[in-house]
């Protein structure tokens, strides 16, 4: 059950007809009052003798209590509390009294004082919309200081006794959702998002990855919208707005929205933490922050998810073993991986890799506050994504895409674990979220890599499959059997015998590779290994064959990366010297 406390008007009749209206597009069905302060307001939906402008007259004569020019002019107080869509039909006696528990509990209407005239409308199954006016019979105002959260608290108390599906409590940290008027005119504009939505999305997408104010306003500038700076008179940046160019208000001028209220972290004073330094690294010489990266940025899109996936491998151990700050960092920074691969995807995965980024960036918000700084190398690792551009779906970039995904997966899994222990309800079920919507897109972009390597692992000769399966066996033996039925298994096989030819030990790698981190919440433990191992004895993730030739010629013409072990070796050094 979600109560949502609407922006305060000046224009209670104004409201009162929306209230028994059809509604944006006829929606409203049965108009009509449940429960008032005094159980006996008229009521214009059922009682014909009645008019909208006689309800509208009875709650706001407190106002007439007070000498006109102390009449408040935002006096409308308007809340509209939303059942679950899996949640049976409520009475109107059941709305009444969900009615009269909000309006007490946020202050409006409390039982131990003089409270303030209100109304519950109800015109669908699934809602109400309760009206008040902010001033009190005794001609006070009302304390009702934090009535949205608690409206909240009160909800959850009311799905308990009721049995109604339960919501996630929240702790503050959520991004402010578009208000009831932003999402009837993108209605009407026919746009899928409203602009707070849209606005929110670009600016995360430019801050990633982001090494200083110069690149943010730069990227942010480049997705074409508006851009106001607040300054000091110093000439000091102290805020910005933004604005969609097509987004105007009544007067055709241009609707600006702080970074602030798009998102906590939007602000100005949270992104510039993004760019804080690792303790005892030294400024520059002005004292300021260098707001470049010490390594040159990656223009090569398969070495750049390398970097990437090397980095969130680190950011994996560090969430599991570091304190509260430092983990919620790197959980805050896997967001930033996840909109730069959402922004370079090949076709087929982006959707899912988008809808991942989005669900993803409530897991990167809690009270725990993030210590900026050792977060660097999944920043930079964004923004290598970024500077090397959109990858092809196929050839090394597709495999490397496949990897980082892999990892991803992992990252969102140790995230909602995280958030989890520390009882983080939403931040845990948006991590779990875009885990799913990252799964989607593994198995999108594994595909073609999986078909090369399992091509690979079946023309292998019967003694070296032979081989591979009693190395199984001796590793991973309670395992080894439900791996042999997987569909990667053939792929499995090739890159152990990959592993052997490269002069490693295919037995320690593998053992090492199934200790790292759990194998349950892997839809198949074989594509796990694939990549865990070919990471660590640095092999390409897709490998010429001289029987795939249509990878060859993509590979030629779509990558530079090094495929050599050696070569590969050194870009992994690379990576985690970071």
């Amino acid at each position: 059950m979600i109560p949502r406390i609407h922006q305060q008007g000046s224009n209670t009749l104004g409201l009162v007809h929306y209230l028994y209206g059809k509604g944006t597009h006829e929606e409203h069905v049965d108009s009509h009052l449940v429960a008032s302060f005094d159980g006996m307001a008229p009521d214009p939906g059922r009682d014909s003798s009645v008019t909208k402008k006689d309800l509208q007259h009875l709650l706001d004569q407190p106002l007439f209590l007070l000498a006109a020019d102390q009449r408040p002019e935002k006096h409308v107080w308007h809340c509209s509390v939303r059942a679950a869509p899996d949640d049976p039909i409520l009475s109107d006696e059941q709305w009444a009294d969900i009615a009269h528990r909000v309006v007490a509990a946020t202050g409006i209407d409390p039982d131990d004082g003089a409270g303030c005239r209100w109304a519950a409308v109800r015109h669908a199954d699934d809602h109400i919309h309760i009206i008040a006016t902010l001033i009190r019979e005794d001609g006070r105002r009302p304390a009702h200081h934090r009535s949205g959260q608690r409206a909240q608290t009160e909800c959850r108390l009311i799905e308990q006794e009721l049995g109604l599906h339960q919501v996630a409590p929240g702790d503050g940290t959520a991004a402010k959702p578009a208000t009831s008027a932003e999402r009837h005119k993108a209605e009407r504009q026919g746009c899928a998002r409203t602009a707070r939505d849209q606005l929110r999305e670009l600016v995360r997408r430019a801050a990633a990855g982001a090494m200083g104010e110069e690149e943010f306003f730069g990227r942010l500038a480049a997705t074409g919208v508006l851009i106001r700076k607040r300054l000091a008179p110093s000439g000091d940046l102290l805020g910005y707005k933004v604005a969609l160019p097509q987004d105007r208000n009544k007067d055709d001028e241009p609707v600006f929205y702080a970074g602030s209220t798009l998102a906590p972290d939007l602000s100005l004073p949270r992104i510039r933490d993004r760019w804080t330094l690792p303790e005892g690294t030294d400024a520059s010489a002005d004292g300021s922050s260098p707001q470049q990266p010490s390594l040159p940025p990656v223009t090569d899109p398969a070495f750049a998810r390398r970097r990437a996936t090397a980095a969130t491998w680190q950011a994996l151990l560090i969430i599991d073993h570091n304190n509260n700050g430092t983990a919620a960092a790197q959980i805050a920074a896997g967001g930033e991986i996840l909109d730069a691969l959402a922004t370079t995807s090949a076709a087929h995965t982006r959707a899912s890799l988008r809808a991942a980024a989005l669900t993803f960036e409530r897991a990167g918000r809690s009270n725990v506050r993030a210590v900026r700084g050792h977060d660097r190398a999944l920043r930079q690792a964004a923004r290598d994504l970024l500077h090397s551009g959109p990858a092809p779906g196929r050839g090394e970039d597709g495999a490397t895409t496949a990897m980082l995904i892999d990892m991803a997966f992992f990252l969102a899994i140790t995230a909602a674990n995280w958030h989890a222990k520390r009882h983080h309800s939403q931040q845990a079920a948006a991590a779990h979220q875009a885990a799913e919507h990252l799964r989607a897109a593994y198995q999108l972009a594994s595909a073609e890599p999986m078909a090369v390597l399992g091509r690979r692992g079946q023309r292998l000769t019967p003694h070296a499959r032979q081989r591979q399966a009693g190395l199984l066996h001796q590793v991973l033996p309670q395992l080894a059997d439900r791996i042999q039925t997987e569909g990667s298994w053939p792929a499995l096989a090739a890159t152990l015998d990959d592993t052997r030819k490269a002069g490693h030990d295919p037995a320690a790698l593998l053992t090492d590779a199934a200790r790292r981190r759990e194998l349950d919440t892997a839809d198949s433990i074989s594509d796990v290994l694939i990549w865990r191992l070919r990471r660590s004895a640095h092999l390409p993730a897709l490998p010429e064959s001289p029987y795939d030739t249509s990878t060859q010629a993509n590979r030629r013409t779509t990558t530079s990366t090094p495929t050599t072990p050696a070569a590969t070796r050194a870009v992994n050094d690379s990576s985690r010297q970071r």
